[in-house]
């Protein structure tokens, strides 16, 4: 339980938020509660203004502060709720006047895993989406500034770090893009164990980014992507710049390549115009593509995109397309546990209780506590057993 005082921050929506939260958390004084909310979809805005209420009902004497793309977008209508004390903009999220905070003036918490924001903004105008709107254009930290905070992290404890961004696979510091930027990161902070990515655009995966990801041993072996459908006329009326084909052909020659690699990909049940035939696409790709780690998002309209002006498809519908997403997606992740047993996992000690990751992002429960491997450390563990969802060791 927080003392009173503490500020609390809560995070909806993407890798970015969660990586600008850990700012704000250093920057936000005492007795200050926010919350950094999401507006990607309609119900990512109903949900921030949930989270709002909620907050307030838990900390009814903090100063009530929220920011993120739900009240960028709709400024107006979040500071007429009668819970919310003040409202900052998205551009100014990360500054310490925001905040009334000088620059560093508390001291980070220790992380095990640290999310780090790199890239912000988007140049693509997805038909469902109204991130540009919320986020603006594509621009990048400038890397050398990447390398002092990813060495910060690790001097502070941190064995993995994300590189985030909303479109982060167009990572461009003046002509120099991701693949420059991560092969920086790891030359520079060579005390760095493990780094992961955020999720990445199929079309923007270059052969220098493609040869980070799989011969990198740095580089964690699982690649998230934004894959969103796998039927061609949904993602051509998304305005997605891949192919089904194309995105099945990318996770084949990333498997070649590296054969201990795990997908992941974020995908939209009941986009507008998606038919029976349509959706079996999608449903089928998880098979073919293996993609163990699915984020499903049920469509939700987003007023002022395309997609909401299209023919929309029935909730009910929509909610029942996204359980079966999730239950195919949940049975390639159930046989990829059970492929694991008897197998030796480098795995990063997270939570109490002997909880981590493995390299492919499978979690694991080390059956046994071990005094000598503490939580932010990586143990060496051989997996005696599979559940549904995560991985059973003993440390070697």
């Amino acid at each position: 339980m927080l003392a009173p005082s503490a500020p609390e921050v809560v995070t909806l929506g993407c890798r970015l938020n969660i990586a600008e939260s850990e700012t704000i958390r250093q920057l936000a004084g005492a007795n200050v509660a926010v919350v950094n909310g999401c507006g990607v979809t309609h119900q990512a805005v109903k949900d921030t203004r949930a989270a709002i209420r909620r907050l307030r009902r838990a900390r009814p004497d903090a100063q009530l502060v929220v920011t993120g793309c739900a009240s960028e977008m709709d400024r107006a209508a979040f500071a007429a709720m009668p819970e919310v004390d003040r409202i900052v903009a998205n551009a100014a999220k990360l500054l310490p006047a925001s905040w009334g905070a000088r620059p560093n003036a508390l001291p980070p918490r220790r992380q095990t895993r640290t999310f780090l924001g790199v890239q912000n903004g988007c140049d693509h105008h997805c038909t469902f989406c109204a991130i540009p709107q919320g986020r603006g254009r594509n621009r990048a930290d400038p890397a050398t500034q990447v390398v002092l905070r990813v060495a910060a992290a690790v001097e502070a404890g941190a064995c993995e770090v994300v590189l985030s961004g909303v479109d982060l696979a167009s990572y461009d510091d003046h002509g120099a893009g991701l693949a420059t930027l991560l092969e920086r990161v790891l030359a520079e902070v060579p005390a760095l164990e493990r780094v992961r990515l955020s999720s990445l655009d199929p079309a923007a995966i270059d052969d220098a980014l493609f040869a980070v990801l799989t011969q990198e041993p740095r580089v964690m072996p699982h690649v998230h992507l934004s894959l969103q459908a796998g039927d061609d006329l949904i993602l051509k009326r998304m305005r997605r710049r891949h192919t089904r084909a194309g995105a099945l052909a990318l996770i084949d020659r990333l498997r070649a390549a590296r054969a201990d690699l795990t997908i992941g990909a974020d995908l939209i049940a009941g986009f507008p115009t998606e038919d029976e035939g349509m959706f079996a696409n999608s449903l089928a790709a998880i098979g073919q593509g293996q993609i163990a780690f699915a984020h499903v998002f049920p469509y939700s309209p987003r007023a002022g995109t395309p997609a909401a002006r299209m023919p929309q498809v029935d909730p009910a519908v929509v909610r029942h397309r996204a359980a079966r997403l999730r239950d195919a997606a949940a049975n390639v992740l159930s046989h990829h546990l059970a492929a694991q047993v008897g197998t030796r996992q480098r795995v990063l000690i997270e939570r109490p209780g002997d909880r981590g990751h493995a390299s492919d992002f499978s979690s694991v429960r080390l059956d046994a506590p071990s005094p000598s491997h503490p939580i932010g450390s990586v143990a060496v563990a051989t997996i005696t057993a599979a559940a549904a969802d995560h991985l059973i060791g003993t440390i070697a």
